[in-house]
């Protein structure tokens, strides 16, 4: 009796199926990562008390 291995499985096709959604969610996280350090102003004086977080203190009662 002769197997034919040309022929993809179930088993095989949703390992194959598994690792390409893992690379892709690695490779989507890696892009986000870098991209979110580009662009990080790190020329600014630091900590700045802007209406968004004076609205944030006065519903959080600082």
């Amino acid at each position: 009796m002769k197997i034919d291995k040309s022929k993809n499985t179930r088993r095989e096709f949703l390992r194959g199926a598994a690792v390409t959604a893992a690379s892709v969610t690695v490779a989507a996280t890696v892009s986000k990562t870098a991209s979110a350090s580009d662009t990080m102003n790190t020329t600014g004086s630091g900590y700045q008390k802007t209406k968004h977080v004076k609205t944030y203190y006065e519903t959080a009662r600082f």
